[in-house]
């Protein structure tokens, strides 16, 4: 879903690059606290919430759609922000593959989001015929792994 290359929108502005993450909650523990840091990077402009739903597989391996709202049920600020934060981009099939890759009696939040900060930075290179040719990311646990492998070796 991420191209860092995309920079015409649909009414011309420049976009940029577009990510999603599939975040499972185990036993449909959901606390909350990455929200305040969620809540930040759009307030500093560094992404924009393009969508943003929740959904739980039971034990049976159905799945439902969860409101957005408190989910944590503590009456403090959870998600209700980001209530209608809906683009059209995430579809029913999404969902169904999202829901694949969770564990039964398990929740998952499904998020696609805009980089804000790199769409001046591939506009630049567009403009300038620069062409992507390659994109991923690098697992964090891969990074630790080579890092640790670095710092043992004689």
């Amino acid at each position: 879903m991420s191209d860092a290359f995309d920079d015409a929108g649909t009414s011309g502005e420049t976009v940029g690059p577009i990510d999603y993450l599939v975040v499972e909650f185990p036993g449909n523990r959901m606390t909350g606290e990455g929200l305040p840091l969620l809540v930040d990077l759009v307030d500093r402009g560094l992404i924009r919430i393009l969508d943003l739903t929740f959904i739980r597989k039971d034990a049976d391996g159905s799945v439902t759609g969860l409101e957005i709202g408190d989910l944590t049920g503590d009456g403090e600020l959870d998600l209700a922000v980001f209530e209608g934060a809906s683009s059209g981009l995430l579809g029913q099939d999404d969902l169904e593959e999202a829901a694949a890759a969770l564990e039964p009696g398990n929740s998952a939040g499904v998020l696609i989001y805009e980089n804000l900060w790199a769409a001046p930075f591939a506009a630049a290179l567009r403009r300038g015929g620069a062409e992507l040719v390659a994109s991923g990311r690098i697992p964090v646990p891969a990074v630790l792994a080579a890092l640790d492998a670095i710092e043992t070796a004689p």
